[in-house]
């Protein structure tokens, strides 16, 4: 699916992208936290050289003006997810190419080897209602159930607590974030930007936890993709999304 618009400032937009030929792009955590330093440091009006600032804390980098601002992200084994917010002209085109060509030469060289990592251009749809905005925060912060539980959203969750631990202990999204956890990937947010859908960590686990209750729930078992359909109506993704 190729983006049918541009990108326009104030709005939000859900961006993503997946390996090449659906292969893993984080093959080890040290891949894994590569990345998310690089989504911080990437986002950023100021040249970045990885190997000056890799000992450094995020607190102390100095990134000048952002070009995005990021209110959601998680990663998974072959893609990666973002909610963003356009918030200067071109800010999520530029970003994105910056992380994408960084991780990729990274990923590469780690790897000894050539061509494409990622499939195509990065994806985006344009989040344009506020109910899609919040559904957004349930289906990009959920996405890491289906590594314990790949067929949760056909067929409902089959343990809803290791499901619920597993995303506690899950470290690669901003899910710590909105449960009130510091970390200083923190720092990677602007959430001043984004609707205050939660009053504090416990309405946001609620949230969380009405998703999989849902989840768990018979009707969840008779509900299939219908391609057309409103996305933020189903727990299953619209056809296109990872």
């Amino acid at each position: 699916m190729e983006r049918k618009f541009n990108f326009s400032v104030d709005e939000y937009y859900h961006v993503y992208s997946r390996g090449v030929d659906k292969r893993e792009i984080f093959m080890d955590d040290e891949d894994r936290e590569r990345f998310l330093r690089l989504l911080y440091l990437s986002n950023s009006t100021k040249a970045i050289r990885f190997n000056d600032l890799k000992d450094l804390r995020y607190e102390e980098i100095d990134r000048e003006e952002i070009k995005t601002a990021i209110g959601v992200y998680c990663l998974m084994p072959n893609h990666f997810h973002l909610l963003v917010r356009e918030t200067t002209e071109g800010g999520i085109s530029t970003f994105m190419g910056k992380l994408l060509t960084a991780y990729s030469t990274y990923f590469n060289k780690k790897y000894k080897r050539t061509g494409t990592l990622f499939e195509s251009t990065f994806r985006a749809r344009h989040v344009d209602n506020d109910n899609y905005l919040k559904y957004l925060f349930a289906y990009i912060h959920l996405n890491p159930v289906k590594l314990v539980d790949p067929e949760w959203k056909e067929f409902g969750i089959r343990d809803k607590k290791a499901a619920e631990e597993f995303l506690k202990n899950y470290r690669y999204s901003s899910y710590h974030e909105y449960m009130g956890l510091k970390r200083e990937e923190g720092d990677t947010l602007t959430r001043n930007v984004f609707p205050e859908y939660f009053e504090n960590a416990h309405s946001f686990d609620q949230f969380i936890k009405d998703w999989l209750e849902y989840a768990d729930s018979e009707d969840i078992k008779i509900i299939t993709p219908i391609p057309h359909a409103p996305p933020y109506l189903l727990l299953s993704p619209p056809q296109g999304l990872p």
